[in-house]
């Protein structure tokens, strides 16, 4: 599979980083008897996961002075002939971040297993919460295209080294605000069978998703600026947790035979409608704050 990627690379692309990340099988090999010139092989001592593999690769593009890095899988499931329209939005439209997006027409979840698009739409939602980027969907999608000097101001050896990489890469995005957007690019699937352990992923990318949900309020709406979402979020939680807590109370009252008064019912039921309403008006200015707009003027040809 790895040949297919590099033989099929365009022109264009003026270096081909591959990182085996301790790969059992002959990739290292493979890419050996390539002849491409342009191709660069880092192999791993010791197994990074995917996330570590990709900051490995970011790296070395940044040595060798790349403008732009995009991400690839070695399983050839990603068409080098949908790079152009990845390559434009970054390059000619100014954004410092554009990625795949399968999910772009009801027929692009054709090939698709149904758990595998059930897990994807649950984790896009999550990721859009955690992240901030309510305009990205597919997070999960490693076709990805970044400008080196967005690059430059992440901290690379913070972010995820595992599966949950693209998730917390969002994450760090859009603290630094970070100009971002998707590209309706169809996925290849093959026969290859996933190696991935949910049972051990899961919980992991949920923990992620958690602490960079609250990384990511505090410094973008408590740290660098004091905004209203942080106090509307914080308040319509407490509001939202009291009424929360009496309303079970009363519901075991009730379970007890206890008649409930209006009083009693109203003190449950006004702190639940005072809280969802902050919290909804925190979402609705949150999804405002999204960095949809390109950041950044356009490469000179």
């Amino acid at each position: 599979m790895i040949a297919t990627v590099i033989e099929t690379m365009p022109e264009y692309v003026d270096h081909i980083i591959i990182v085996d990340d301790c790969s059992p099988d002959d990739t290292s090999d493979a890419v050996r008897r390539t002849t491409d010139d342009r191709v660069t092989l880092i192999r791993h001592q010791v197994n990074q996961g995917v996330g570590g593999a990709i900051v490995t690769g970011h790296k070395a593009a940044m040595e060798l002075g790349a403008d732009v890095n995009v991400i690839m899988a070695g399983d050839a499931q990603m068409d080098p002939k949908h790079l152009p329209p990845l390559l434009d939005r970054v390059t000619r439209d100014g954004y410092g971040f554009a990625k795949a997006n399968r999910f772009f027409a009801p027929e692009s979840f054709e090939g698709m297993p149904k758990y595998r698009i059930f897990g994807n739409i649950v984790l896009s939602f999550m990721t859009k919460l955690a992240s901030g980027y309510w305009n990205l969907f597919d997070p999960q999608n490693g076709y990805t295209a970044v400008r080196t000097e967005v690059l430059r101001r992440v901290p690379l050896d913070r972010v995820s080294r595992r599966y949950s990489f693209e998730n917390d890469l969002l994450i760090h995005l859009n603290i630094l605000q970070v100009g971002a957007v998707d590209v309706p690019i169809p996925a290849v699937y093959g026969t290859e069978v996933s190696s991935i352990r949910l049972g051990k992923v899961i919980p992991e990318l949920l923990d992620l998703l958690f602490r960079g949900f609250w990384r990511r309020i505090w410094y973008r709406y408590v740290l660098w600026s004091f905004s209203p979402i942080a106090l509307l979020l914080l308040l319509g939680m407490v509001l939202f947790g009291v009424g929360l807590g009496i309303a079970i109370w009363v519901c075991f009252q009730l379970a007890s035979s206890v008649v409930a008064t209006a009083a009693t019912v109203m003190l449950a039921a006004l702190p639940l409608m005072l809280g969802s309403q902050l919290l909804i008006s925190a979402l609705q200015l949150d999804i405002q704050a999204s960095p949809t707009e390109p950041t950044f003027a356009p490469f000179e040809v």
